[in-house]
């Protein structure tokens, strides 16, 4: 005859509270840690297009090759301070970001808004694609129209996405004509709106 060992009513009680507790903190944890993850893996992602982007001007160059560069080391530098924010890991991620003036100041004031103001905080910056005006996004499904402003000229133009890219948004060199200022290749103060 065995005797069985039973666990009385309060054991059982504090054993059931203490499962349920560190159930929900793993949830808790896993959530967050998938948020930061997702995050983490779209700044990464974004990081390895722009340089890979450089790797193809600098294989072949153009007359524009040098400009399109500086614009995407601006743009590397600001990822990189958004992946230090983060909490990111990764060699790159603490980098310095160089100077300050990558971080954008992208602005909702200001009359004459169309549509929802997206990308808070993003540079805009060209593709080197050529075509009609469009753009590409990593945020906005293809079709989605935007309107981009540069808030220093007050010029806009609305394009359609119609790619993918590393950034919120990338204008081709029609596009980036049509809003830039002469000799630049970076919109640091811009308004970007999804319209339609």
């Amino acid at each position: 005859m065995s005797r069985r060992k039973t666990l009385s009513r309060k054991r059982k009680i504090a054993l059931l509270a203490g499962a349920l507790v560190l159930a929900g903190g793993t949830a808790v944890v896993l959530t967050g840690t998938s948020q930061a993850s997702v995050a983490c893996d779209g700044l990464a992602t974004a990081l390895a297009n722009n340089e890979r982007f450089i790797a193809d001007q600098r294989a072949k160059p153009d007359a524009l090759s040098q400009a399109r560069i500086d614009n995407r080391e601006a743009v590397i530098a600001e990822i990189r301070r958004k992946q230090a924010a983060s909490g990111c890991g990764g060699e790159d991620a603490g980098a310095d970001a160089g100077d300050g003036g990558a971080e954008a100041a992208t602005s909702a004031g200001g009359g004459g808004g169309s549509g929802d103001v997206v990308c808070a905080g993003s540079t805009v910056t060209l593709s080197g694609e050529g075509g009609a005006p469009a753009a590409s996004s990593n945020q906005f499904p293809l079709g989605t129209r935007l309107k981009v402003t540069n808030l220093d000229n007050a010029r806009s133009t609305t394009v359609e996405v119609t790619s993918t890219s590393g950034s919120c948004v990338l204008l081709n060199d029609a596009a980036f004509e049509q809003v830039r200022e002469p000799g630049k290749f970076l919109i640091r103060d811009a308004r970007i709106e999804r319209v339609g």
